[in-house]
């Protein structure tokens, strides 16, 4: 299973700890190799990343990163990084084989989250999104959170950060399929934006979008230093396994 992880954004609204948001320390570790290091965990044994703001540094990690887990990591540099999520996606997933793990840089999980993901995903789905039902949680930022309309199947009827009845939160998670990047071109293609959750809503149409109810799973969105300070309280207690196997710490340069 590969894993892909979406970390080309400038990541500004955690620019007061870091001017890189992948490798911004919780627990001492940089975001992405936490992430990495959870995927594995899960069973992923290639990962592809997509990168951009920052380019140069983060592959330069990167390639460390690989060396010392023993895993290939890809990198996919974007040259217009500015551009929505959804083309981090269609330029990732060409270097996917088959079904992968998406991921985005800034969220970390409880590995059972990822795991359940790998294993549970319908075979006959295009996608399966991980969802939170605790919308009021304190965990989650209702100002940045992409929220999740369902029908009594769990599959997806509608999802977006402006929609105004919502069953869930979307984690940021998912087990997606080949039929993803084609979603999000054929959504730029209609004149949307080009966004994650464009491609998704076009699955959605078609019944090929479902999802995974994460229950009292932990996950978290480090997207400000609010949240980043949530990060590090929390992460020690649900990450745990990913933080003993971390030997002495690289430097990030």
């Amino acid at each position: 299973m590969d894993a892909l992880i979406i970390a080309a954004g400038f990541g500004s609204r955690l620019g007061a700890i870091s001017s890189s948001k992948p490798l911004t320390p919780v627990c001492g570790v940089p975001i992405i190799e936490l992430s990495i290091r959870q995927a594995m965990l899960a069973g992923v044994t290639r990962v592809v990343v997509v990168t951009g703001h920052e380019a140069d540094r983060l592959e330069a990690f990167l390639a460390e990163l690989s060396l010392r887990l023993a895993i290939a990591i890809v990198p996919v540099r974007l040259s217009n990084w500015a551009t929505p999520n959804g083309y981090s996606v269609i330029a990732g997933a060409t270097r996917c084989d088959g079904n992968y793990l998406l991921l985005m840089a800034d969220h970390l999980f409880d590995v059972e989250i990822l795991s359940r993901l790998i294993t549970e995903a319908p075979v006959d789905c295009g996608l399966t999104l991980a969802i939170d039902r605790r919308v009021d949680s304190p965990m989650i930022d209702p100002e940045d959170a992409t929220w999740v309309k369902m029908d009594d199947r769990g599959f997806i009827r509608s999802i977006g950060k402006t929609i105004t009845e919502y069953d869930a939160c979307d984690c940021g998670a998912f087990l997606a399929t080949p039929e993803l990047a084609p979603a999000i071109r054929a959504a730029i293609a209609a004149g949307k934006a080009g966004s994650l959750s464009e491609g998704v809503q076009i699955l959605a149409q078609n019944n090929r979008a479902t999802t995974m109810d994460i229950d009292d799973a932990w996950w978290i969105d480090i997207d400000d230093p609010h949240y980043h300070a949530l990060a590090e309280e929390t992460a020690p207690w649900h990450i745990a396994q990913a933080l003993a196997d971390i030997g002495p710490k690289a430097e990030v340069a």
